[in-house]
């Protein structure tokens, strides 16, 4: 088993499947968040009814072991492809295998800055301002209100359509990784390229969508 656990196949596959899982939550989470657009009080409800939920705490659980396989093990896919490349200096690339070694390479970089913005967004969000509203005699935070608030702010504005660019890129890359991996497909495979192009434009427009509508009803 430590044996399988240090090839390069079984690592990829591990990336795999804990990103298919992140991707599942990000587009589920994406979706929640525009509920937004229905006003404060659709909005906070599904927050409440999330974070009050019985099973709140194992997805955490289960979310961030798979957050945390996914970044460690990247990692080591990374530096072990570099030690390669370090061992072997005088081999001739062809241009297809360059552009699949920038693509490699450079989804540790969009994956740690990913990782910078979601901890500072967590910090925001899970344990920033707290805010109150009632419904129907029922308390909730209500993090519309501070959404909105934060969403004004010209820095962390920019900071977040930043990242989901790089989250569009990371997503896009990775989809088509996913399925190169199982074998599934080529990696001259357009349909599947095409897909994860689609995939990624959606989660990462539909994020980027919120902070839009947030200005835009700051302002009315």
């Amino acid at each position: 088993m430590s044996c399988l656990l240090r090839t390069t196949i079984f690592r990829k596959q591990i990336v795999a499947v804990s990103g298919l899982m992140i991707s599942g939550f990000v587009l589920i989470h994406m979706a929640g968040n525009c509920l937004m657009f229905l006003g404060p009080q659709v909005y906070n409800f599904y927050g409440h009814q999330i974070t009050s939920g019985p099973i709140y705490y194992p997805i955490e659980i289960v979310l961030l072991l798979a957050f945390l396989t996914h970044i460690g093990t990247a990692i080591l896919i990374t530096r072990d492809n570099r030690k390669a490349n370090v061992s072997t200096p005088g081999a001739m690339r062809t241009g297809g295998e360059k552009k699949a070694r920038f693509g490699s390479q450079s989804m540790i970089y969009t994956g740690l800055l990913i990782l910078v913005f979601l901890i500072l967004h967590l910090i925001t969000f899970r344990f920033g301002t707290y805010y109150e509203a009632t419904y129907n005699g029922v308390i909730v935070r209500d993090l519309y209100r501070l959404m909105i608030e934060k969403f004004n702010e010209p820095l962390y504005t920019g900071w977040y359509l930043f990242s989901m660019v790089l989250l569009g890129i990371h997503l896009s890359h990775g989809f088509s990784a996913l399925f190169q991996t199982f074998g599934f497909a080529s990696v001259k495979n357009c349909t599947v390229k095409k897909i994860g192009w689609i995939f990624a434009l959606l989660v990462a427009g539909g994020f980027s969508a919120q902070p839009i509508y947030a200005i835009w009803v700051a302002g009315r």
